[in-house]
């Protein structure tokens, strides 16, 4: 049994809901519409695990990363962090909250500023929050990080336009970590990456995991990396939860055809298998979440959708035989209707 699932949760999501007004589109002075970007979402994150979170864009992953982060104000529902409710928190325990909640970035290229070095980047969050004193020690400090990146400390000088990607990436995670968090978040931080660097930052952030004990929230759009670093994985649609589970029943057991739609697009390095699996089209376009359709938010695209699903939205729920949660009315007759992934 997997030891992290006996863990308390650190991070506590409860019916979450967040919605923007289209204040670009008012009418006789009200918004005319509300993008939902996300609506009605609950997930846990266990204590040193790494959950990830994918979906196609525009689903509300990044939304919800955002909110953890503080960033997105909640609409409903609830954010609790060490068992404390972000949303509600008076303002010296809410800036110690962000202390311990850390993001990476998606772009390596946009996150750092040209204008200030390396060293001086790493070392602003350490006097913001006062984690060490005098110039020296933080000095000793922001050495110290560049180490545990995999970095040289006399790039502490240097400025970023002077690094490939993989490398401001790791200065990122480097500034991250300056703020000794417990959780952090990671925003597809290896999309903007070649292929072999994401392999190396992926296996940097398993390092750190286990040498610091971090709390990963892995967010991204493709199944791929999510497989090779995540102990839970969360399938969006449409600003909801299509899926979740452990990451070992969702690709090898999905039970929603949202979710085995994905992993038929995931290339497999094995030329007989690719050409002998069969892929799962799906036809149409993404809704809009200002008018989301009504019932299963999948139900448009859906290839064995019924009436009853455009009707009744579909609860989150486990199989008869266990596995993972999943958002469908016909997911326990999944097997007959739809292919298994094709293990590479």
């Amino acid at each position: 049994m997997n030891p992290i699932v006996s863990r308390p949760p650190l991070v506590s999501i409860r019916d979450l809901k967040i919605h923007f007004p289209m204040r670009s589109r008012m009418l006789f002075g009200k918004p005319e519409g509300v993008v939902q970007a996300v609506d009605g979402v609950s997930f846990d994150i266990r204590r040193g695990e790494t959950l990830g979170l994918v979906g196609e864009s525009g689903c509300g992953k990044t939304t919800i990363g955002r909110a953890i982060l503080q960033l997105n104000r909640i609409t409903e529902g609830s954010i609790t962090f060490d068992g404390k409710d972000l949303s509600s928190a008076a303002e010296p325990d809410a800036r110690r909250a962000r202390r311990r909640v850390q993001l990476i970035f998606q772009d390596p290229y946009a996150s750092l500023n040209p204008r200030m070095s390396v060293g001086r980047a790493i070392a602003e969050p350490i006097r913001l929050h006062g984690l060490r004193q005098g110039e020296a020690a933080i000095r000793e400090r922001v050495h110290e990080l560049l180490v545990l990146v995999g970095l040289a400390p006399s790039y502490a000088s240097r400025y970023p336009h002077e690094f490939s990607g993989g490398q401001r990436q790791r200065i990122g995670i480097a500034r991250a970590l300056a703020c000794e968090p417990e959780l952090i978040v990671c925003d597809e931080p290896v999309s903007a990456l070649d292929v072999s660097i994401q392999a190396q930052v992926v296996n940097l952030l398993q390092d750190l995991q286990e040498k610091l004990g971090l709390t990963y929230l892995f967010i991204a759009h493709g199944l791929s990396v999510i497989q090779h670093i995540s102990d839970r994985v969360a399938v969006m649609y449409l600003g909801r939860i299509a899926e979740i589970g452990e990451r070992r029943d969702v690709y090898g057991n999905p039970r929603h055809p949202y979710t085995r739609s994905l992993l038929s697009a995931v290339p497999i390095p094995n030329p007989k298998l690719e050409r002998a699996r069969r892929r799962i089209v799906l036809n149409g376009e993404l809704p809009s979440p200002l008018n989301p359709p009504k019932g299963c938010r999948f139900v448009t695209r859906c290839p064995i959708a019924l009436e009853r699903c455009s009707r009744e939205e579909p609860p989150l729920a486990p199989g008869a035989h266990g596995g993972s949660l999943a958002a469908c009315w016909r997911s326990e007759e999944l097997d007959s209707l739809l292919p298994r992934p094709v293990a590479a």
